[in-house]
């Protein structure tokens, strides 16, 4: 079952004996696991979002293979996360052994452990209306307890245990963040849309600008057949009144609004730009504020979505 019901009130986190990651070079494993219902999936979120491979629900006996594969000479993972957890208790045992040919292999390889109180739990799995993987026929608190019976020596060795109690699912990433810290700066990824209005809005948009108060291009019969990635509609559409004017003031206007994004924990945003037929001006400026923002250290990708249509 998913084990991210956190819809607990903001609290205060409460994290015990947390280590921070240094800067990473050699591979490095993380080993995510912890009662249910207490954040894996949304911990293992929070690491995709940073790069990391992960892995969910994988049986120990598969971490050595997996880890094997990830060190070998010319493998793209580098940091590799690997939620395991009691569905398969059959196995779970080999999880010792595992570990110990981790620590032999010379793999910097690290436990985080997420927690919460029993109450909590009950009130997730309750909130969700699903039965804990280890009840059987029994309550929600029997299967809690046999839970804790078994994970209770992870725990003990976990590097870094996070009590998710009264933490929102911001408080997690902000907590599981923490943990991996590599010194690198969080960053926000936009996608700049250029569209066309008589095809509709984009539906991810999440602010959506109008272009269409400049003079349009295809009214010029030298720049109709051109599109706004050509040097000669740049210059048309960036040379108009009000154009450069318009794109300074927007990115300035956009900068707390990204800025916030990050703080609240939302890692992608989708800013269109719109004209006409989304050609012309819309590419031209798109193109333009993808570059102002770029500059400001924002990952930035540019979509065209309406180019090429009739």
């Amino acid at each position: 079952m998913s084990d991210n019901p956190l819809t607990v009130p903001h609290g205060i986190p409460a994290v015990e004996a947390t280590t921070r990651a240094p800067a990473y070079k050699e591979p490095e494993v993380l080993l995510i696991t912890g009662m249910s219902g207490a954040g894996r999936s949304q911990a293992a979120s929070v690491l995709e979002d940073r790069d990391w491979f992960v892995v969910d629900n994988l049986p120990p006996m598969m971490i050595r293979p997996m880890v094997d594969l990830m060190t070998r000479a010319g493998s793209a993972i580098e940091r590799l996360a690997v939620v395991v957890d009691v569905r398969g208790r059959q196995y779970f045992a080999e999880l010792d052994e595992a570990l110990a040919h981790l620590k032999a292999a010379g793999v910097n390889t690290r436990i985080l452990f997420l927690d919460a109180s029993d109450e909590a739990l009950v009130r997730r799995f309750d909130t969700v209306r699903r039965p804990h993987p280890l009840q059987g026929d029994g309550r929600i608190m029997d299967g809690i307890a046999e839970e804790r019976r078994i994970l209770v020596s992870v725990q003990q060795r976990a590097d870094c245990v996070i009590d998710t109690s009264v933490l929102s699912v911001h408080d997690l990433a902000r907590e599981v963040r923490a943990v991996v810290a590599d010194g690198s700066p969080d960053v926000l990824r936009v996608n700049v849309v250029a569209f066309g209005f008589k095809y509709g809005l984009p539906m991810d948009a999440d602010h959506v600008a109008d272009v269409r108060f400049l003079a349009n291009p295809y009214w010029i019969s030298e720049l109709r057949h051109l599109t706004g990635r050509d040097q000669p509609v740049r210059e048309y559409v960036l040379s108009r009144p009000g154009a450069l004017d318009f794109i300074e003031r927007y990115v300035h206007a956009l900068e707390p609004v990204l800025a916030g994004y990050l703080a609240e924990e939302k890692r992608y945003a989708t800013i269109a730009i719109g004209c006409t037929g989304g050609k012309h001006r819309s590419v031209a400026i798109a193109e333009e504020i993808a570059k102002r923002l770029r500059e400001q250290g924002t990952r930035v990708s540019i979509t065209t979505r309406d180019l090429g249509r009739e």
